[in-house]
């Protein structure tokens, strides 16, 4: 009954396995064993050599991948309604020291190599104005959209010719990767990624996120970060843990399809109520006042999106026949 958020949903009983297995003596921070494996693991999935890390936020991850590209005199262009700037308090200015997040817009809260081009070209290169250093794109983005290999690549041409790092916040990376069907690689490195902050808790973890870094030359300086901002954990092996049994016989991509059917179960319901696309596993609809509260009383959790629309998210741990009395009981407004 609740599709709040994915964050609500519970811990699969493979990575709680996990941190039972890992429940012993070894070596603090991220010394351990577990942590030890993280790099090579990555690196086999992405099929290139990459230095990961653990964070236990995407909060964190996003914020010091931006840090690792971006001075404090400097921006980062984002969406309008990127998660960085709508939903994190600041904290992407807080780690970098004072970047600036430089806004554009673009449907589906998704932005092109087009839009990037003209903000660059109307900056002033002089000492006044703040001059960009990164580009952040959100995969599935804020509205459940997801950016092909061929979109990432041409934002990523742009980033090469203007001298900008491309970070990718990938909350519902694997919901993206589930909707693409591509290799993990193509959306990312090999259409020029530089960092990707890898998301796990939304889809079955319990409290890590992974920092993947395709240009190792930005991690060294992010391990002094994260300790810095309080974020290397005493036990890391358990944040290690959650990561390496997530990707254990792609069990991140076995859970994110199984939310991303059931989007298309409330999807088929919602019909002429969506607004857009259904991409992941995020459904939004108009809804009115009335409507919401017949929802609701009738056990339903959502959120709110403004006036007369509504976000509703489905989990991994939700099953058809737990989707289907919402998509009935939206058929039936």
């Amino acid at each position: 009954m609740r599709f709040f958020s994915d964050n609500a949903a519970s811990v699969h009983p493979k990575v709680m396995a996990a941190l039972a297995a890992a429940n012993k003596q070894d070596t603090a921070y991220d010394g351990d064993a577990l942590s030890a494996q993280l790099s090579g693991a990555f690196s086999d999935l992405f099929g290139t050599e990459v230095e990961a890390m653990w964070v236990a936020t995407g909060t964190a991850a996003n914020s010091l991948a931006l840090a690792a590209m971006c001075q404090p005199h400097q921006g980062v262009i984002c969406h309008t309604e990127a998660h960085i700037e709508q939903d994190e308090a600041g904290a992407p200015g807080f780690y970098t020291g004072g970047a600036k997040l430089m806004l554009v817009d673009g449907e589906g809260a998704k932005i092109a190599g087009q839009t990037i081009d003209h903000h660059c070209a109307a900056i002033r290169d002089d000492v006044h104005q703040v001059q960009p250093a990164a580009v952040s794109l959100t995969n599935a983005s804020e509205y459940g959209r997801v950016y092909t290999p061929d979109e990432v690549a041409a934002v990523a041409e742009v980033c090469t010719q203007r001298g900008l790092g491309l970070h990718m916040d990938g909350a519902r990376f694997a919901n993206a990767i589930a909707t693409l069907g591509c290799h993990p690689a193509d959306v990312t490195w090999k259409a020029g990624v530089d960092v990707l902050s890898f998301g796990f808790v939304k889809n079955g973890g319990m409290g890590a996120e992974a920092l993947v870094f395709f240009d190792k030359s930005l991690a060294r300086e992010t391990h002094y970060r994260r300790k810095r901002a309080g974020h290397l954990q005493s036990k890391g092996r358990y944040l290690a843990a959650q990561l390496l049994a997530m990707l254990e016989g792609d069990l991140w991509l076995d859970n994110a399809r199984a939310a991303n059917a059931g989007a298309q179960i409330i999807a088929e319901a919602a019909s002429d109520r969506l607004i857009h696309p259904v991409e992941a596993n995020e459904i939004f609809i108009t809804l009115s006042a009335s409507e919401a509260e017949s929802l609701r009383s009738a056990g339903f959790d959502f959120y709110d999106w403004g006036a007369g629309q509504a976000r509703l998210v489905t989990s991994w741990n939700q099953s058809a026949e737990d989707i289907r009395p919402l998509a009935q009981a939206i058929q039936a407004l």
